[in-house]
């Protein structure tokens, strides 16, 4: 079923992202550590906060809390970033290269043109394609993460709606005649893969990755 083979390609994708975040957390979760635990550093900060202070033993102390607090945030803040850099150029890199990403590849799908050849060639529709999918797959929730790191918790709970809707307007076409997501028709692109190419077009089969050849026929 067309409909399976392309969920259980984002789930490949999918799990390869979950794949580097994890490897981010347990990065970060080391600078953390690194940053609390550094003992000489933290007494000679501190020592710097009370001299300037002026015996002001309290202040200097909170001083100290919100400087380790805001390297703390700042560091999570860097990973999440990181995150959304690294889904970006995965997916770039992958339909700018093959036409296809892991999951895709796995399951016998590829990217095409949908409407003809692409006279820009293989990056520009690779990369709208890679930023629609990044937003919604990681980008938005990351951007919740951090306003609820910064202590906008409201702000946060829009957010995270918002990245819900976006997740759905981008995966729920595919449900529907056409089987194009939002990100399929940002990039003018379809999926399509064996079995699923509804009449063989004529000539050399056409790709995402062989601009100005003749496109095969979006699926059924």
């Amino acid at each position: 079923m067309p409909k399976l083979r392309r969920a259980v390609a984002w789930f490949i994708d999918f799990a390869l992202v979950v794949a580097a975040a994890s490897a981010l957390a347990v990065l970060t979760f080391h600078r953390i550590s690194a940053l609390v635990t550094d003992v000489p550093e933290l007494a000679t900060r501190s020592g710097l906060d009370l001299l300037s202070s002026r015996g002001d033993v309290l202040g200097a102390s909170e001083h100290l809390g919100v400087s380790l607090w805001n390297k703390v945030v700042l560091d999570v803040e860097e990973a999440f970033g990181l995150l959304v850099l690294a889904a970006f150029l995965y997916q770039w890199g992958c339909l700018a290269l093959a036409g296809r990403t892991v999951g895709k590849g796995l399951l016998g799908l590829k990217v095409v043109p949908a409407g003809g050849p692409v006279a820009s060639g293989r990056a520009r529709p690779a990369a709208l394609r890679a930023a629609v999918t990044t937003a919604a797959d990681v980008a938005v929730y990351a951007v919740a993460c951090v306003l609820l790191i910064e202590g906008h918790f409201l702000l946060s709970v829009l957010v995270w709606a918002l990245a819900v809707l976006v997740f759905l307007f981008n995966a729920l076409p595919v449900l529907f005649p056409g089987r194009r997501s939002l990100a399929d028709r940002v990039a003018g692109t379809a999926v399509t893969g064996l079995g699923l190419v509804s009449r063989t077009p004529a000539g050399p089969a056409a790709g995402f990755s062989t601009p100005g050849a003749t496109p095969p026929a979006r699926t059924s």
